[in-house]
C-alpha cells in the first residue's frame, strides 16, 4: 500500500499556485484534485488579508469535504476607488500559512494577468436588481465585479469527473457579506453552476465587532465606535425575540448620532430577496424571521454588518441564512 500525500502542506511554494497551468496541473492529479477517489471538493474564494472569519471558511470546507482550494485574488472590478484598491493590505505569505493550518490543500493565488489576460473583459455578470440596492446602491458596479470573477473562479477551480462520476463541488462563503452571498447563490441558480454555496456564520471578536480585512484601519476610537453597529443590530435581535415592534428609525438615530459614525443604511429585509420588510414591523409585534443590515463609514473605513432576527413566538421553519449543503 502507498503512503498518502499529507493533506496540509504549509510551505508556500508547496501550497500556492501563481498560474492557471500550475492550477490546471494541480487538478489533474498533481495534489490529488482529481483522481478516481475524490468525491467531494470544496472552494474558499478570498482576496486574502485573511483573519479568523477566514479560518471558519476553510474549516468548514476541510470538515465537508476531501480537498480544499482556496483562492486569493484582489479584484480590481470590485473596486470603484483606485485608492481602495491600492491600499487593500496583501499578505500573501501569511495567507497560506494560514489556509495551510486550516486544511487547505491548495491555494490558487494568480497575477491580474491570469485572470483577465485580455485586460478589463468585456463581457461580464450583471447582478441586476438584487445588486443595486443596499451596497450597491452605495457602490455601484461592485456586485458585477464580484460575480464575474466568482463565475471565473467557479470555472477554474471545477473538479473535473472521474471513472466514477462527477465529484461534489462546494464553494463558501461568509453570511457578513450577506448580499454578495445572496447574489451567488443566485447566480449560481440562475446560470445552472454545478456547485452548492455554502453561507457561513459571521465571526466576531469578543466585543461584537464582526471580523473584517478592513478593521486593521481603524484607530482606538474608531474602533470603539464601531461597536455601534453590532449594538445596534443587538438591539433589533432583542426586540425581534421578544415580538416588539421593531423600532428601526430610533436605532439608527442611535446610531448616526456617534461623532466618528456617519450611517448609511439600516434596513430589515428578507434574507433571501433582500426586500424590505416593509413598515409593518415597526408597527406591529414582529413574527417570522428577516435580516437586519447596517453599513457605515467610521472614521474613513467603510463597514457592514448583519444579524439574523427571529420572532420568539415563531415555530415556522427558517432555512439559515438561506445557506445550502
Amino acid at each position: 500500500m502507498t503512503t498518502p500525500e499529507p493533506a496540509v502542506v504549509t510551505t508556500r511554494d508547496q501550497l500556492a499556485a501563481r498560474s492557471l497551468p500550475l492550477l490546471q496541473r494541480a487538478a489533474a492529479g498533481g495534489r490529488r484534485l482529481s483522481v478516481p477517489s475524490l468525491p467531494s471538493l470544496g472552494l474558499v474564494p478570498t482576496m486574502g488579508a485573511l483573519h479568523e472569519g477566514h479560518e471558519a471558511l476553510a474549516a468548514a470546507a476541510a470538515a465537508e469535504n476531501d480537498v480544499v482550494v482556496a483562492t486569493i485574488f484582489v479584484n480590481p472590478l470590485q473596486f470603484g476607488d483606485t485608492a481602495d484598491l491600492e491600499r487593500y493590505p496583501r499578505t500573501l505569505d501569511a495567507d497560506v500559512e494560514l489556509l495551510g493550518r486550516c486544511g487547505v490543500d491548495l491555494v490558487f493565488a494568480p497575477p491580474y494577468e491570469e485572470v483577465y489576460p485580455q485586460g478589463p473583459p468585456l463581457v461580464s455578470i450583471s447582478s441586476g436588481a438584487l445588486g443595486d440596492k443596499l451596497e450597491g446602491a452605495s457602490r455601484p458596479g461592485h456586485f458585477d465585479g464580484a460575480l464575474t470573477v466568482v463565475a471565473k473562479l467557479l470555472h477554474l477551480c471545477a473538479p473535473a469527473s472521474t471513472v466514477h462520476g462527477p465529484t461534489a463541488y462546494r464553494a463558501y462563503f461568509g453570511q457578513k457579506d450577506a448580499q454578495q452571498l445572496a447574489l451567488v447563490r443566485r447566480m449560481a441558480a440562475d446560470l445552472n453552476f454545478d456547485a452548492t454555496i455554502v453561507g457561513v456564520p459571521i465571526v466576531r471578536s469578543d466585543d461584537g465587532l464582526a471580523l473584517s480585512s478592513r478593521n486593521r484601519f481603524l484607530d482606538t476610537a474608531e474602533r470603539q465606535a464601531a461597536l455601534t453597529l453590532s449594538s445596534a443590530l443587538h438591539t433589533l435581535s432583542r426586540q425581534a425575540a421578544a415580538n416588539e415592534p421593531l423600532q428601526v428609525d430610533e436605532v439608527a438615530d442611535l446610531v448616526q448620532a456617534h461623532p466618528l459614525v456617519e450611517l448609511d443604511y439600516l434596513e430589515v429585509v428578507n434574507s433571501h430577496t433582500l426586500e424590505p420588510l416593509g413598515v409593518n414591523c415597526r408597527h406591529t409585534p414582529f413574527t417570522g424571521h428577516a435580516l437586519a443590515m447596517i453599513a457605515a463609514k467610521v472614521g474613513p473605513v467603510r463597514l457592514i454588518d448583519n444579524m439574523e432576527l427571529s420572532g420568539g413566538h415563531d415555530g415556522a421553519t427558517w432555512e439559515h441564512g438561506g445557506a445550502t449543503g
